[in-house]
């Protein structure tokens, strides 16, 4: 079974990392679909994108819930019945999910040259402290930052570049602050991330750190 990794934040915030290393049919075989899920699963075309999709559901079990305890408000945000909070990102090879009593959002991403040629979508005031030494990473967890920030606040009007500034960070530190700053939004946010295996995880929460 191949969870990748567990990383207990809190005593109120878990995240969990699933590597993909199944093929699509262990997948099927091994999760069970609501209805909405069944139809998502069935309009989708790309193999990675139904994968990703599936291995959610798996991180859901190891968490102690179904596919079945997981709906869906007009926003697209995911919500659980229990009142819990929940976070959903998946990219490539990898599926997460944060669970927490808290606000947080999250975000993984493979770490890809392409993201310097689009840096100038949503690179604003941090521009300043990028350095040519790992700017893949350094760019790819500003836009996991923002991402994760974003999904915190779905607000179709939010602008990466100008709404969601994030802090000067150091890589080995894995820790800076991001904000959301549009009237009538003025919120800070802690920012955790990590990188492993050429991808970035990064998540945002003011909820205390046990590490």
């Amino acid at each position: 079974m191949p969870l990748f990794k567990t990383i207990n934040h809190s005593k109120r915030t878990v995240v969990y990392i699933w590597k993909i290393e199944e093929s699509l049919e262990q997948l099927y075989n091994e999760v069970v679909l609501n209805d909405r899920s069944s139809k998502r699963v069935a309009g989708m075309k790309s193999e990675s994108h139904i994968k990703g999709f599936l291995a959610v559901r798996k991180l859901l079990e190891i968490a102690g819930y179904t596919d079945f305890d997981l709906f869906y408000t007009e926003d697209g945000k995911p919500h659980l019945k229990d009142g819990k909070i929940i976070t959903i990102s998946h990219s490539f090879d990898f599926s997460v999910i944060a669970i927490s009593n808290d606000t947080i959002g999250i975000d993984i991403e493979k770490n890809r040259e392409k993201i310097k040629r689009i840096a100038h979508k949503f690179v604003g005031k941090e521009k300043e402290f990028l350095v040519e030494e790992n700017l893949v990473e350094q760019l790819t967890v500003i836009w996991g930052a923002k991402e994760s920030l974003f999904k915190i606040h779905p607000d179709g009007g939010l602008l990466f570049i100008e709404h969601l500034p994030i802090d000067e960070f150091n890589l080995f530190h894995k820790q800076t602050k991001g904000y959301i700053l549009k009237e009538p939004l003025n919120e800070s946010y802690s920012i955790y991330f990590d990188i492993f295996e050429g991808y970035s995880l990064v998540y945002a929460t003011n909820d205390l750190p046990l590490f």
